[in-house]
């Protein structure tokens, strides 16, 4: 008696997805793109607690192309670099289309400073004003909208303040 097999036909959508899929893949590979890993976190301001879903940088060579090269970002999207102790962080926005605000943070993931309205392709070099442990960038827009400002904090593992 020969075995029952049971399967599904994919949809030309699941089809045309996995195709999209595998050509950002393929595109990324070929040319060095770096991939990242996803996690949360949560911002929180006097306006209340805002979750994001964050992409995180963490070796050099991601470090380096951080959001480069992107045309778009999710409203709670960002990407979270993580230096590990704390110091003058240095950021730029070459080969960065996306306009952006960046929040430095400190090793607690207190807010220490901000950027707001960093101007895409700018070569022009954004500082933080006091030592942080940790960049995190977002839209521009996002620091206005949520009444972002220093002393505010951001809860991630890496900061071991997470939110459950």
């Amino acid at each position: 008696m020969a075995a029952r097999h049971s399967f599904s036909i994919p949809t030309r959508r699941s089809v045309l997805a996995a195709l999209a899929t595998f050509a950002v893949s393929a595109r990324a590979i070929a040319q060095g793109l770096q991939t990242f890993d996803k996690s949360k976190l949560v911002i929180e301001t006097e306006k209340g607690k805002f979750p994001f879903e964050i992409e995180l940088a963490l070796s050099e060579p991601q470090m380096e192309q951080g959001l480069m090269f992107r045309r778009e970002l999710a409203p709670d999207a960002g990407m979270l670099f993580e230096y590990g102790d704390e110091r003058t962080i240095t950021m730029w926005m070459k080969n960065t289309y996306i306009p952006l605000d960046m929040l430095f943070m400190d090793s607690n993931g207190k807010v220490v400073d901000y950027h707001e309205r960093a101007v895409p392709l700018s070569l022009a070099v954004i500082e933080s004003k006091a030592p942080a442990r940790a960049v995190l960038e977002v839209n521009s827009g996002t620091v206005a909208r949520l009444g972002v400002k220093a002393g505010d904090v951001v809860h991630h593992a890496f900061f071991n303040n997470a939110l459950s």
